[in-house]
C-alpha cells in the first residue's frame, strides 16, 4: 500500500468520527457503535448513489425530506437526512425528526403479544372470545345478487371457525380494512364509524365485532383492523392502557425515548411534515382517545433502529432482553404457508414473500420483482416510513418519511440502493 493510499484511508477514518460525533449530538436516544461502510462490508462509494438519488428529488420538491439509517453487524453505517422537515417555513429535516409510522406501530403490538405469550399468560391457538366476549359467534359475510334488481345483497351466516390470536397476528382473521376498495362488507365498517378517532379502543372493538366477516378465518390473508383488535386484546390480559404496556415493556427497556402515539409540545418542533398536495395526516399533537395498535405510533429513525437491532439480535439490546431467541426465530417464520406468496394487490406482501407474526417474510430468493434474501422481513407505513431486516446479512435498514403517493417508489429505490451497496 502506497503514501496515498494510507493518506486517504486515514482521512475515511477521520471522517467518518467527524460524522458520528455529529449524528450523536443530534439523536436523543444513543445510537448504536458507528462504522466505515468497508469495514462491514457495504461500500461507501455506492451508499453515496442514494445522496445523489435523494438530493435530487428533495431539491425539485418530488420528495419533501426523509432520513435513512443503515447498519450492518450491529454497527452503523449511514445515516443522513435529506429535504426538509416542514416545507411550508423552509425548515431542513434532521436526523432526529418524529414521524407518523403509521403501520410500522403493529410490530410492537406482535412483540407485546408475544411477551405475554412467554410470560404464559395466552397461548396462539386461544380463541379471542375468551378475553373479548363480544367475538363470540362471529357472522360471516355472503354476498349474493337479487335476481330481479340486479343489485348486491349482503347477508350473513354463522362462522365455521373462531378467529383465534395467530389469526389476529398473521392477518388470517377474517377482518378487514373499511377504507381500501369498496364492497358491501366494507360500507359497514363506514357505517358503524370504526376508523373515528373519537372512540376507546374498547368502543372501536365491540363496533368491529357486530360487523360480518369477510372470509372465513384462518382460510385467506387480507390487511385488516386486527392488529387494533390484538391492541385490545393486550390491554385486557395485561390489565394496562395499551401505551402504558408498550412503554413499560418496550420503550423504556429499548431507550425508544421519542416513541409512542403522540408528541409532547416540547417536541412538536421535530415532527416532519408532508407537503401541501399530500393527503392529511393524523394528529400526533396530544394523546388519543383511540389508542390504534395498527396505525397510530410516532417514532423516529434511530428509535425504531434500536427496536429493530433488538430483533436481530434475538430479542435482546445492550443487555436488556425483551424476548427469547426462540420466539424471534418464530414470529420471523412463515405462518401462511399456501395462503402466501400471491401475486394479486391484495396480498401487500406480495410474490415470494409469506407473513410470519407481525411483518412479511420472504421464502423465496426470486420471484419477488425486488431483491432481498430468504428470511428477510419488513413493514411499512402508509405515510411512508419503511423498515427491512436481513438476518443472513446482517443488515437492517429503516427510512422515514411523510410522502403517502411516493411511499412504493421510494420503498423500491431505497431497497435497490441498499443491496447493489453490499460488496461483501
Amino acid at each position: 500500500m502506497n503514501f496515498s493510499s494510507i493518506a486517504l484511508k486515514i482521512k475515511s477514518h477521520i471522517l467518518i468520527m467527524l460524522f458520528s460525533f455529529f449524528i450523536i449530538s443530534t439523536v436523543c436516544a444513543g445510537p448504536l457503535p458507528f462504522a466505515i461502510p468497508e469495514d462491514v462490508g457495504l461500500s461507501s462509494k455506492r451508499l453515496n448513489r442514494i445522496d445523489t438519488v435523494l438530493n435530487a428529488d428533495t431539491s425539485s420538491g418530488k420528495l419533501v425530506g426523509v432520513v435513512v439509517v443503515v447498519a450492518r453487524k450491529g454497527k452503523i453505517a449511514y445515516f443522513r437526512s435529506f429535504g426538509m422537515r416542514n416545507k411550508a417555513i423552509s425548515e431542513p429535516l434532521k436526523t432526529d425528526a418524529i414521524f407518523r409510522i403509521y403501520s410500522m406501530t403493529k410490530p410492537f403490538i406482535s412483540v407485546a403479544t408475544m411477551i405475554l405469550h412467554e410470560e404464559g399468560k395466552l397461548f396462539l391457538s386461544d380463541q379471542i372470545s375468551k378475553y373479548l366476549p363480544e367475538y363470540t359467534n362471529m357472522k360471516l359475510g355472503i354476498v349474493e345478487v337479487d335476481k330481479i334488481t340486479d343489485d348486491e345483497i349482503l347477508k350473513t351466516v354463522v362462522s365455521y371457525d373462531s378467529i383465534t390470536i395467530q389469526d389476529l397476528l398473521r392477518h388470517t382473521s377474517g377482518m378487514t380494512y373499511g377504507v381500501f376498495g369498496w364492497s358491501l362488507i366494507k360500507t359497514e365498517y363506514l357505517k358503524a364509524g370504526i376508523n373515528r378517532s373519537d372512540q376507546t379502543l374498547e368502543e372501536m372493538s365491540k363496533k368491529l365485532a357486530k360487523i360480518p366477516l369477510v372470509n372465513e378465518p384462518g382460510t385467506f390473508w387480507e390487511y385488516s383492523r386486527s392488529t387494533d383488535v390484538l391492541g385490545r386484546l393486550v390491554e385486557v390480559i395485561s390489565g394496562m392502557p395499551l401505551d402504558k404496556y408498550l412503554d413499560q415493556k418496550i420503550f423504556k427497556p429499548l431507550k425508544m425515548a421519542d416513541t409512542g402515539f403522540y408528541v409532547k409540545k416540547k417536541n412538536l418542533n421535530r415532527v416532519a411534515e408532508s407537503s401541501v398536495n399530500q393527503p392529511v395526516l393524523i394528529n400526533i399533537t396530544k394523546p388519543p382517545k383511540m389508542l390504534n395498535g395498527g396505525s397510530g405510533g410516532v417514532s423516529t429513525a434511530i428509535d425504531y433502529l434500536r427496536f429493530c437491532q433488538m430483533l436481530q439480535n434475538g430479542g435482546r439490546l445492550e443487555g436488556i432482553r425483551i424476548l427469547s431467541p426462540k420466539t424471534i426465530e418464530y414470529m420471523t417464520s412463515d405462518h401462511l404457508g399456501l395462503l402466501g406468496n400471491r401475486k394479486d394487490r391484495r396480498f401487500l406482501p406480495g410474490a415470494g414473500y409469506g407473513f410470519g407474526l407481525g411483518f412479511a417474510v420472504r421464502t423465496k430468493t426470486g420471484e419477488s420483482t425486488w431483491p432481498g434474501t430468504i428470511g428477510d422481513y419488513w413493514w411499512g407505513g402508509w405515510a411512508g416510513t419503511y423498515f427491512w431486516v436481513d438476518p443472513k446479512e446482517e443488515l437492517i435498514v429503516v427510512y422515514m418519511m411523510q410522502d403517502p403517493s411516493n411511499r412504493m417508489h421510494y420503498r423500491r429505490l431505497i431497497r435497490n440502493l441498499i443491496y447493489q451497496a453490499v460488496i461483501e
